[in-house]
Parts: C-alpha cells; sequence; structure tokens
C-alpha cells in the first residue's frame, strides 16, 4: 500500500491504523507526487491512499499518472478538502473518497472500499 501525504502525522496515523487492521500488507509513505512516481519504480502499489492538498502536484494530478502506469490500483482519495467538484473528479476517475480526519473509522472505510 502506498500512503502519500504531506503531513508526517496524517501518515504516521493512516500506518498505525491499516496496519492494525491489515497487518500482512507492505505499506511504503510518500509525502508528495514526485516522491510516490519516484517509489514506484521500485515498489510496485495494489493500494493507495491519496491526499488532495500537497505541494507540487494535488493528488487528482498524482491519480491521473499512477493510473496510467498501474491500472489496477486501486485508489482512495483521503482529503479535507470534501468539496462537490474535488469529489466528482475522484468519481469520474474512479478513485474513491474518505474525508479527512483519519481515524480508525475512516481507515475501515478505507480497507472496505479496496475491497479487502
Amino acid at each position: 500500500m502506498l500512503i502519500v501525504d504531506d503531513s508526517r502525522v496524517a501518515r504516521l496515523m493512516l500506518r498505525s491504523f491499516i496496519s492494525a487492521m491489515r497487518p500482512e500488507w507492505h505499506i511504503v509513505e510518500a509525502e508528495d507526487g514526485e516522491k510516490a512516481i519516484a517509489l514506484t519504480t521500485t515498489e510496485t502499489p495494489h493500494y493507495a491512499t491519496l491526499d488532495y492538498n500537497m505541494p507540487g502536484m494535488n493528488g487528482m494530478e498524482l491519480a491521473e499518472i499512477l493510473a496510467a502506469s498501474f491500472p489496477d490500483l486501486k485508489m482512495t482519495l483521503l482529503t479535507a478538502n470534501i468539496q462537490e467538484p474535488v469529489q466528482q473528479r475522484a468519481a469520474a476517475l474512479g478513485i474513491d473518497f474518505v474525508a479527512k480526519p483519519i481515524t480508525e473509522k475512516s481507515c475501515a472505510k478505507i480497507v472496505e472500499l479496496l475491497g479487502e
């Protein structure tokens, strides 16, 4: 699983909750889109959570790039940006949407949406 969020605290919380629910998952993290893309040269993610608001490219732009290289990658946009256009664009790209804050409940929803 690839976690992409510019907040270190958000990444740590997500890793903690997801690891508790799915200890068998290998989790890697990136703090921005460029680092996430670089990680995929050595890692092949099956699942990804993407923050929307990040420096450089936003989560939606990253999702489009990742989808081109990994068409079977299941992605969830995990963000505090809950505006309707963001949710609609995510849906149009086939990306699940989960609103922050990061809690055990929101992480359980991510795991459920990923079909695991």
